[in-house]
């Protein structure tokens, strides 16, 4: 199984986005020769007419201002009370892949009233994504996509042909922006859209693979803040075992924090028994082929299979859930593949990832011997979830590609107000490492808030987490750097969801 990964990929067209004929002069990013864009023809949304939405024209490489041009996505939905409205914050779900546009029609559920009450909330989907131009790939070739766990060298360079036939095929059919979809550009693009806005500064909430953008921004356009908040951190300093170890020691916390909530919980179907053992042994079952998948009995569960429901049941977290999927598992018991949503994650990379992920992160694995080590690293780390299904796919759907044309760097703020940093220090997909890291990088300009729980996404897990988020937006009022704020036990569930709890997957890998 691939690492859990959402399908975007696909043009979303709606008569509801219209491009403005107008052009207004926008001054280019420092250094850069100057551009018009087209200023934003707001019409109401068609899936959501209170939320406006919208084009603004923008170069597909910004080195080159007068050349091709794209259509970027975005979408307004006004604060609610205009006499107190304190400015625009533009948000951002994650993914690679997530659609800010999207995530606009839900804000009033996602966000408190006293923030859609007093900001315009500003969705876009980033460049390559949804209806930004969108990266496409032949659906017959992504539905060829081989194991990312290759178990001989044949099998490796397998791999290695795929995914070179996979990136021409997706740079053939998506065009230019294809190699112009970094997080890098996107930066760019934010601060287009704040022009446009006729903002000085603005506000800015992006959790998960939103918060590169967020960092990116921060670095190259600071005093154009007002506000922001980073969720939940991605870490884009490190190198490929840097990557994939941390990704695995996250992974195999979340087994522990799940092995931990059996033994203090009397609902568990497991409590009372050796969670430990009984884990193990269908691990090894699964090793030897013996662990029928409940929707299909022909097909086998592997143990990167199993591991990747850990890491996926994770992001709620749903402890509950997956304890009765594993029970049915175990018993034999006969299922929709629906109804076991922790394996039931689509089996493809989201479309935008060879363009966006594999631009931003310079993971390259060169040989078969070195994908060797580098797997017995992970294994050996997170023994029982076979590493990290999130760190080994994003790496290993990488492999062949060229160079990044944003690679990894050390993360350098110099010119913003103070950002609020916020991470889960349970969290199975942006491991809080990564946060420590990133806010070590920054301690000049980030305060570091830590939510002592578990699950992806920080914005609303408590009183304590809310209230810290809403008064640094509202009135720009920070907390002591290092707070934190105590873990709440998550509401017991056994149905599991297949959407994440926060907007966008997976680094939301997905």
């Amino acid at each position: 199984m691939q690492p859990m990964v959402r399908v975007f990929g696909a043009a979303i067209a709606s008569s509801a986005l219209v491009l403005g004929a107008s052009q207004v002069a926008i001054a280019a990013p420092e250094g850069q020769p100057e551009f018009n864009v087209g200023a934003v023809d707001w019409k109401p949304c068609e899936e959501v007419p209170a939320v406006e939405c919208g084009f603004l024209e923008l170069p597909v490489d910004y080195a080159e201002p007068r050349g091709e041009k794209f259509q970027l996505a975005v979408s307004r939905r006004k604060a609610n009370d205009p006499a107190q409205r304190i400015g625009a914050m533009v948000i951002n779900p994650g993914g690679p892949g997530g659609s800010g546009v999207d995530f606009s029609f839900g804000a009033d559920r996602y966000f408190s009233k006293e923030i859609v009450d007093r900001f315009d909330i500003i969705g876009f989907d980033p460049r390559g994504v949804a209806r930004s131009a969108p990266i496409k790939c032949s659906a017959e070739l992504l539905q060829k996509t081989p194991s990312s766990y290759p178990k001989t060298k044949a099998e490796f360079d397998a791999l290695v042909v795929f995914n070179k036939e996979l990136r021409a095929d997706c740079e053939k059919q998506t065009g230019a922006i294809f190699n112009h979809a970094s997080t890098a550009e996107v930066a760019q693009d934010i601060d287009s859209i704040r022009r446009a806005l006729g903002e000085k500064k603005i506000n800015y909430y992006g959790i998960s693979y939103g918060t590169i953008m967020g960092q990116h921004y921060a670095e190259k356009f600071g005093k154009n803040i007002r506000a922001m908040i980073i969720d939940s951190n991605m870490d884009h300093s490190l190198g490929t075992k840097a990557f994939l170890d941390s990704e695995a020691r996250t992974a195999e916390d979340s087994f522990n924090e799940w092995i931990k909530w059996n033994d203090r919980t009397a609902s568990s179907p497991f409590h009372g028994q050796d969670l430990r053992k009984i884990w193990k042994d269908l691990l090894a079952k699964a090793e030897r082929g013996e662990v029928p998948a409940p929707w299909d009995p022909a097909a086998k569960l592997t143990p990167e299979d199993l591991g990747g429901g850990v890491v996926s049941m994770a992001y709620g977290p749903n402890w509950k859930g997956f304890a009765d999927q594993i029970k049915q598992i175990i018993d034999g018991t006969q299922a929709p593949k629906a109804a076991f949503s922790a394996f039931a994650a689509e089996e493809t990379f989201p479309n935008p990832f060879p363009g966006i992920f594999c631009n931003d992160y310079n993971l390259r694995v060169s040989s078969w011997g070195e994908y060797q080590a580098l797997t017995k690293s992970e294994y050996r780390i997170a023994p029982n979830t076979r590493g990290s299904s999130l760190g080994h796919g994003a790496m290993m759907g990488c492999v062949g590609f060229p160079k990044a044309t944003n690679p990894q760097r050390t993360l350098k703020i110099k010119n913003s107000p103070k950002i609020l940093l916020t991470n889960a220090k349970h969290d199975p997909a942006t491991a809080y490492e990564w946060a420590v890291n990133a806010h070590r990088q920054t301690r000049d300009t980030t305060v570091f808030v830590t939510y002592e729980g578990w699950g992806h996404g920080v914005y609303d897990r408590s009183e304590c987490t809310l209230k810290i988020n809403n008064e640094y937006l509202v009135s720009l009022k920070l907390p002591r750097n290092g707070t934190s704020c105590a873990a709440v036990e998550p509401a017991e569930t056994s149905v599991m969801s297949v959407k994440p709890r926060v907007p966008a997957g997976p680094f939301s890998v997905a």
